[in-house]
């Protein structure tokens, strides 16, 4: 196929992160969140709270990274935060539907897109660590606005979420304090998440 064809079917591959459905509720709580609007959704966020990035973040890189740090689910399929067997196959999962889903670009293309995904990943860079800490404040948002549904279901504890959540300061410190403090404290004390250990 030639470069122009090579991208169209890009584009339509990824038409299937609307059929990835999440565990993670919309705030109302009448269905879950699909990855393509997960992927939105973070890339709006950026764009509204770059300024609370721990150090400087060159923003159209940042949407890039959300935009596409979930196209290897088509094939991989969501894995749950706090699914302990799902998570123990993810990475060899994701890495072959990398391989996969991104070697249908043209090369200078597949390289790119697939350069930006390992970043994020890795989750060294500044962009990568703000992109990380809206990744993970996003559905703490959500499960809060939902009345804690998909915590409530999963029986979520509050060491699965400080533990799921130990890098995001990294990213944004006045983020992360913000939805301890507005998003998981509240939930403590209503008793949606079960309390085994102390807030850090």
């Amino acid at each position: 196929m030639g470069r122009l064809e090579d991208q169209f079917e890009f584009i339509r591959i990824t038409d299937s992160l609307k059929q990835i459905f999440r565990q993670t509720y919309l705030h109302d709580g009448s269905r879950k969140e699909n990855d393509a609007e997960h992927s939105w959704h973070l890339a709006l966020m950026a764009v509204i709270l770059k300024e609370y990035a721990s150090g400087d973040v060159d923003l159209l890189h940042v949407i890039i990274m959300v935009l596409i740090h979930d196209i290897v689910e088509i094939d991989a399929g969501d894995t749950y935060a706090y699914d302990d067997k799902g998570n123990a196959t993810k990475r060899e999962r994701e890495l072959a539907a990398a391989d996969r889903i991104f070697n249908i670009l043209p090369e200078d293309q597949a390289k790119y897109f697939r350069s930006i995904w390992d970043e994020f990943e890795e989750g060294i860079t500044s962009e990568a660590r703000f992109a990380h800490a809206l990744d993970n404040i996003q559905p703490v948002m959500l499960n809060d606005a939902s009345g804690a549904k998909a915590w409530k279901e999963h029986d979520v504890k509050l060491s699965q979420i400080l533990n799921r959540n130990k890098r995001t300061a990294d990213g944004s410190a006045q983020l992360w304090q913000y939805a301890k403090e507005n998003f998981i404290e509240p939930n403590l004390q209503k008793g949606s998440v079960k309390e085994d250990c102390n807030m850090e």
